[in-house]
């Protein structure tokens, strides 16, 4: 795994983390392949490569759903064709009965932000196509877009991008994220300092995994560790620290005895050379209320033990607080990535139990 392998040295992973970013990233990665159920095929979307998965035609339903999946990695790791995306999307095509488009896009250090968005972009606006959805017998009032972590984040942005465009704004019916990333202002939120050390994505991990998608400096992560991003002083972070203001937007429940970390004077070239952490297509948290209120219906993941469970959770009460219609799906006994961990040798009871939730909200709702 060349590339990915030199990534996580130089990002200093603990053991344990390359250990089992060589499991997602190598092990069982597939050439396409169909089952009697479910057909698979290779093929690219307007330049993106893709993999599409067929479920087979029921008698009752003469056309099928249609799910974009955008997979999780940091933005520089995985692949629509390892076989733990490839369980997921073939289970989600046979249950739902649903043409999966699993988009391989780019990934760091290729490429950085925002073109991993610009590929997804593409490849969905190419299957929107009437002709397109024709050819997979798919209903065009049954598409959803949906990813897990980073693939969340994305899937949010992509999301937030297509109502704010009046020829696509109607085409998606649902968005569902999965443990998503969503914002890189604040990392001491309640999650982020409960689950800092987390052995599977630590803080500092995260941290990391942003500069590089947004092509910055590795010196900046302590400083970002402690929000000098985003002190009192940076005038440029100022209206959008309401937009997370988990004091507000999470229960006590969540907050228990955190307290924020706001620095009064801080490093504000961290966000002058990155100003893509302000941007509301790397960060869906802090979008306007504008954009917000035009989403559509919404399932939202969480994980206790998940540097990343208060992003979801402040997403949730934003969404709510401007109208949307969303299910909140929380795990108090889940970890971070844990859905696709359901065959050996990372099958866990409770990989199983959050994709069958969230297949079970699609199956409704789709």
């Amino acid at each position: 795994m060349g590339r990915q392998s030199q990534l996580i040295q130089d990002m200093g992973l603990s053991h344990h983390l390359i250990a089992l970013n060589f499991i997602i990233v190598s092990f069982g990665r597939k050439s396409a392949w169909s089952s009697k159920n479910v057909q698979i095929t290779d093929t690219n979307f307007d330049g993106v490569e893709v993999r599409v998965f067929e479920g087979f035609p029921k008698t009752k339903e003469p056309l099928k759903s249609g799910v974009i999946y955008i997979h999780g990695g940091g933005w520089a790791l995985a692949s629509a064709r390892i076989s733990y995306y490839d369980e997921l999307c073939s289970k989600m095509a046979e249950e739902l009965n649903s043409v999966i488009v699993s988009v391989e896009y780019r990934l760091v250090p290729n490429v950085h932000f925002p073109e991993q968005l610009h590929d997804l972009e593409r490849a969905t606006k190419y299957f929107l196509q009437p002709h397109v959805l024709e050819k997979y017998s798919v209903d065009p009032e049954r598409i959803a877009i949906s990813g897990d972590s980073a693939g969340g984040n994305l899937a949010a942005a992509l999301s937030q991008q297509f109502v704010q465009d009046d020829t696509f704004r109607d085409k998606i019916k649902l968005q569902a994220l999965i443990y998503p990333v969503l914002q890189a202002l604040d990392f001491n939120t309640p999650s982020y300092q409960q689950n800092m050390n987390s052995p599977i994505l630590p803080r500092h991990v995260m941290i990391r995994y942003w500069i590089d998608y947004l092509k910055g400096n590795q010196e900046f992560v302590q400083a970002m560790v402690v929000n000098n991003h985003t002190s009192l002083d940076v005038e440029r972070a100022a209206t959008l620290r309401s937009r997370l203001d988990w004091l507000s937007l999470l229960p006590e429940s969540i907050t228990k005895d955190y307290r924020p970390v706001m620095q009064t004077v801080g490093n504000a070239q961290i966000v002058q050379e990155l100003p893509q952490l302000l941007d509301m297509r790397s960060a869906p948290l802090v979008a306007d209320k504008e954009v917000l209120q035009n989403l559509p219906k919404t399932y939202i993941l969480t994980c206790e033990h998940d540097v990343l469970r208060d992003d979801g959770i402040m997403y949730v009460k934003r969404l709510e607080g401007v109208g949307v219609d969303v299910t909140h799906d929380h795990f108090e006994d889940a970890f971070h990535g844990c859905m696709i961990f359901t065959s050996w040798p990372t099958n866990f009871s409770v990989g199983v139990r959050t994709r069958d939730s969230y297949i079970k909200w699609l199956k409704e709702n789709l």
